[in-house]
């Protein structure tokens, strides 16, 4: 038979609460699912006839609250997304959306296959090139320098290292190795690196920084390796923490052509603690990079196809082409070929046959918009990479002062966070490396910086250039006129050591009271940068 539902009473604010684990095993059963979305109402095995729970109908050692929880599931609850609906309309869109984990997406197969697009991309495509070498450019440029955060009384001490370690970065080409791994990022997703001897550098310290292709970084025969060992990712074992503790590289990269010594998929197994890997890791449990070129390689393959069309319908127009036809009845016009072609010099005038007239093809590209729409898909293919559109395309045609500075504010904080990125995976471990074997050297490192186990030290990077020097020094001189900057900082904007800053003042003011120049102001008035900008801003 079938129970009457009533009307259930509306429960008091305490009695409201999930099913607990009791009310869970009596609708079981009763034979009555449980379902979020749906009525809870179910065919009854033994009687076939339906059964609606209500309050009533419930066992007396079901609580009053479970009870009011029951009656809740027992509304037909919906909560519906646009976006999780599938349709016939968005089926093909979402097709290939997956629920892959991080490195499952990231297959070898798929970072291969992403990598040579890229490359391909980068080596064919003007724009492609122009904003890899962009993004390099603005994050490493002419690299960073080092300065350590000793007391006053080790100043000297400070300068031997920091002297001692440049000369080392420029003998190994630090600055450059930094620019090719951040072009290995863009294009390959990540760059690796080894830290291993080189008993042929002029320095006194012989470690070397190694660049890796991240082919090269591979795992032979990893989908068995995996079966046994379900810390590894291809080419990197972890520990149970998650911790990198061995990286396999191959003897010889995977795409040499002819390999002398080696067989192809011989590798050796290095530690974590000699291998430096950059790359921008965008889920949790990542371990590998995919190139940040990824989205934007259909647009650039759609823009070269646009463009070389545009061009081909260009040219065809330019050419003397045409078509030959007639319009007189066919008894009066010469009989012609159809389909039939022939060549025509330039310059030359022609004779057709009777009945026929020619019909030049019509010059209708470019269009008005092909201007903008190169520059709309440009615009798309720069927000990926996280650069404006003026520096994408280089050119600033339509930009003011205040569109264009606030472009770069957005693409400079890019470049603060990049830059950290490699001084924690890259530089702070190049430098310790540098130090542990530096140390080793009796009386190559003051006996300060030799007995310590941290050396506090930060990095300097050159500075990015403001768009408006004058606005810019104006602001500068307000910071530090009201205390709310330092000469530290100041400078450090700008790239520079301020205790190099005040020596070279301390040198600059010594000869000119030695040869009786008069001094420069040593900060200009804020009145001053003022009337400089009105100049400036005045001028056509």
């Amino acid at each position: 038979m079938t129970t009457t539902p009533t009307t259930p009473t509306t429960p008091r604010p305490s009695m409201m609460k999930a099913p607990g684990e009791g009310s869970t095993r009596l609708l079981e059963a009763m034979g009555v699912g449980v379902g979020v979305g749906g009525p809870v109402h179910e065919t009854a095995p033994a009687s076939g006839e339906t059964v609606a729970l209500t309050h009533e109908t419930a066992p007396a050692r079901v609580s009053l609250g479970e009870q009011s929880a029951l009656r809740r599931a027992s509304r037909q609850l919906r909560a519906l997304y646009d976006a999780a609906q599938t349709d016939r309309e968005n089926s093909r869109h979402w097709a290939n959306a997956d629920q892959l984990s991080a490195n499952s997406a990231n297959s070898p197969a798929v970072r291969q296959t992403l990598r040579s697009r890229a490359r391909y991309e980068t080596a064919n495509n003007s724009y492609a090139r122009g904003i890899v070498n962009t993004i390099a450019d603005y994050v490493i440029g002419t690299g960073p320098r080092l300065q350590l955060l000793l007391d006053a009384k080790l100043a000297a001490d400070a300068r031997r290292v920091e002297t001692e370690f440049a000369r080392w970065a420029v003998a190994v080409g630090l600055a450059h190795k930094l620019w090719t791994l951040r072009v290995s990022q863009a294009e390959s997703g990540e760059g690796f690196g080894l830290l291993a001897g080189n008993p042929t550098l002029p320095t006194r310290v012989t470690l070397d920084l190694r660049l890796l292709e991240a082919d090269q970084v591979a795992t032979p025969y990893m989908a068995m390796r995996a079966m046994v060992d379900p810390y590894a990712v291809d080419g990197i074992e972890f520990d149970r923490f998650g911790n990198p503790s061995t990286y396999h590289i191959l003897r010889a990269h995977p795409g040499q052509l002819s390999v002398m010594g080696s067989l192809p998929n011989e590798y050796d197994r290095v530690g974590a603690g000699s291998v430096v890997h950059l790359f921008r890791a965008e889920r949790p449990g990542q371990a590998r990079g995919i190139p940040e070129l990824t989205p934007a390689l259909p647009l650039f393959a759609l823009l070269r196809r646009y463009t070389l069309a545009v061009l081909t319908a260009s040219e065809n127009a330019a050419d003397i082409s045409g078509v030959i036809y007639t319009d007189s009845p066919g008894d009066e016009a010469d009989e012609v070929s159809p389909l039939d072609e022939f060549d025509i010099d330039r310059g030359t005038w022609l004779t057709m046959p009777a009945g026929w007239k020619t019909s030049q093809m019509k010059a209708e590209q470019p269009v008005s918009t092909y201007d903008q729409f190169k520059k709309s898909v440009l615009n798309e293919i720069a927000r990926a990479m996280g650069m404006p559109y003026n520096i994408a395309a280089g050119n600033s045609e339509g930009y003011n002062y205040s569109s264009g500075r606030l472009d770069h504010q957005a693409f400079f904080r890019f470049v603060q966070v990049d830059r950290q990125r490699i001084e924690a995976a890259v530089l702070d471990r190049v430098f310790r490396a540098w130090l542990d074997e530096a140390t080793l050297i009796e009386g190559y490192l003051p006996q300060s910086v030799r007995t310590r186990e941290l050396v506090p030290h930060q990095w300097f990077w050159p500075g990015l250039e403001h768009v408006d020097p004058a606005k810019e020094a104006l602001a500068q001189s307000v910071r530090l006129a009201n205390g709310t900057a330092t000469l530290a900082d100041e400078c450090a904007r700008q790239g520079r050591d301020w205790e190099e800053v005040i020596r070279q003042r301390a040198r600059e003011i010594h000869l000119c009271n030695e040869l009786g120049v008069p001094l420069p102001p040593a900060v200009a008035s804020a009145a001053q940068i003022e009337a400089v900008t009105r100049d400036e801003e005045a001028r056509p």
